[in-house]
């Protein structure tokens, strides 16, 4: 019964992770369109008051017209839309999610010991020191090179080199599911920090000296919009982070990190291929279809690169000594029961009886032979042979008698 709730919990609370970031990630994709749609404004009235650009749109029936300030308007309105709990929202329910699927089951799903044999609390305090240490590296990163000569592209090179080492690590450390969330959440983590320590209150300080009548440091525009920069392009890398644990062939990859790390590099690129279109719309850059490109081309090279040797063939099977079931039965019986059996059956499965084997034989050969994602992060220490037995046990016709 608790395994109920809990799965209802995680649902739940799945479930608003996925709204918050939509909403989250949906603004921030609409203001970097709008900032890189912005054209010179015509009419005089609108130049006198400070507008530095506008972007005349229809959308739902309506006519819109979005207009952004050089700096600020000599005046503010009582009411200011404010766009911050989107990203503190995410950030809360996604660290909930981690804490509740690895975190509080460290064993099962943070910890491979053919990686690292550690206890739970070293690799729930390393895990948690990677968002820590990404975010203190990378604002260090940002506050000594992002305001020199060529501070953008000495930025971007650096927190590239750190992310490639840091995902590097992460793979030789944990579990190769816990390891692609774990840089998805060191990313994400950097994203919110960027919002709740850089970017709105840089924004309060403007608005108070807009209040208080005195004149604003465009140095707390400056900032933010480098790091909302930063920002737009971690969202595609962090998305596939965090959709990669459905897909047991990508963090499963003897060369992982590289897996990931090309797969984040596409998905940049691809980001860029946008950010670029919407000025090039208006004549103000290249073609960004190149960026595209290169993304699809990565991506392609990696899905060739990654494909699986074939099985062997059908008469290969046929030729090995035949699996009597009663073997796949012990195997099941030592590493299988703990999670599937009588007491406990994780994802509602059950593998302890003839019956219940044969409905899920196709399942047990594929996460058991195939992906090897089964069992989880080998904790019950299956063996290469015993996973060969399933397989031939399998390929013979998964006979339960």
């Amino acid at each position: 019964m608790e395994s109920y709730y809990l799965d209802w919990a995680n649902l739940l609370l799945r479930w608003v992770h996925v709204i918050t970031a939509i909403a989250w990630i949906g603004a921030s994709f609409y203001f970097v369109m709008l900032d890189n749609s912005l054209e010179k404004p015509q009419d005089p009235e609108s130049i006198d008051k400070g507008v530095g650009g506008e972007q005349w749109a229809v959308h739902g029936g309506g006519f819109y017209n979005m207009q952004k300030y050089a700096l600020a308007p000599k005046k503010l309105p009582d009411h200011l839309h404010w766009s911050y709990w989107e990203s503190y929202s995410t950030w809360l329910t996604g660290f909930a999610l981690f804490t509740m699927s690895y975190l509080w089951n460290a064993s099962t799903y943070l910890i491979d010991k053919s990686k690292m044999d550690w206890q739970p609390g070293a690799a729930i305090g390393v895990a948690l020191a990677f968002f820590v240490v990404f975010w203190m590296v990378y604002d260090g990163i940002c506050q000594i090179f992002g305001r020199r000569k060529n501070g953008d592209t000495i930025v971007g090179v650096l927190i590239a080199v750190f992310i490639v080492f840091a995902t590097w690590l992460a793979c030789q450390w944990f579990a190769g599911r816990a390891a692609f969330l774990l840089v998805g959440a060191m990313m994400a983590t950097t994203m919110s920090g960027n919002v709740f320590f850089w970017i709105i209150p840089g924004q309060r300080k403007n608005v108070q000296a807009l209040r208080e009548g005195r004149p604003v440091d465009p140095v707390h525009g400056q900032r933010g919009k480098q790091r909302s920069v930063h920002n737009t392009y971690f969202t595609l890398p962090v998305l596939f982070a965090m959709l990669s644990n459905h897909y047991s062939f990508t963090y499963t990859h003897k060369y992982n990190w590289i897996v990931l790390l090309l797969i984040m590099l596409g998905g940049a690129a691809i980001r860029q291929f946008f950010v670029v279109r919407h000025r090039f719309k208006l004549g103000n850059a290249g073609n960004p279809l190149p960026y595209a490109l290169i993304g699809i081309v990565v991506l392609g090279l990696t899905i060739v690169w990654m494909k699986p040797e074939p099985m062997a063939a059908p008469a290969a099977a046929a030729a090995a000594p035949a699996v009597a079931f009663k073997d796949v039965q012990k195997v099941l019986e030592q590493r299988c029961f703990m999670c599937h059996g009588a007491a406990v059956q994780m994802k509602n499965v059950r593998v302890d009886t003839p019956d219940q084997v044969a409905a899920h034989a196709q399942a047990i050969y594929q996460q058991v032979v195939v992906t090897k994602i089964m069992p989880m992060n080998n904790a019950t220490g299956i063996t290469e042979e015993e996973r060969a037995l399933i397989g031939r046990w399998f390929q013979a016709g998964a006979k339960t008698n």
